[in-house]
């Protein structure tokens, strides 16, 4: 019984992450063209990712969109199991979504050399990028929250 509560739970999540991810993507794009980001970093990600480094650009625009919500799944999946089949409150979710952007952009991101660590990559960028990461965890959150009933 305990491991379909957490699968439930996890599944929940992942969904939710999905819808968390499509809000972000949105409100990158716009803030993007207004800060002067000239690629989103989905892209750039999954461009170093890539084998071959040189793939087509259809392929790389339909692998940067799979990846970020693949990724935003798996986030909101773990949001899930950490709230454990309870209803998040909105502020939960925007604290989730800052952590997730800070794992990120100043964790596995630098790591990997994809980007420079936030505290030293453009400010504008590196803003853009947190208050991106505020509409995933909330509408992850309440996501959560609608199908927790």
């Amino acid at each position: 019984m305990a491991l379909v509560r957490l699968l439930t739970s996890a599944a929940q999540g992942a969904v939710a992450g999905v819808a968390g991810t499509t809000a972000m993507s949105t409100m990158m794009e716009g803030a993007g063209r207004l800060s002067g980001l000239r690629e989103q970093p989905p892209r750039t990600v999954m461009r170093a990712l890539l084998p071959g480094r040189a793939q087509p650009r259809p392929v790389e625009r339909s692998a940067a969109v799979l990846g970020h919500l693949g990724f935003g799944a798996t986030s909101g999946a773990l949001f899930g199991v950490l709230t454990a089949g309870r209803r998040p409150p909105s502020w939960l979710g925007a604290a989730y979504g800052l952590a997730v952007w800070a794992a990120s952009y100043e964790g596995w991101i630098p790591a990997a050399g994809i980007l420079p660590p936030a505290h030293r990559d453009h400010p504008h960028r590196a803003a853009t990028l947190a208050l991106a990461h505020l509409p995933y965890g909330v509408v992850t959150a309440r996501a959560l929250r609608r199908m927790r009933r």
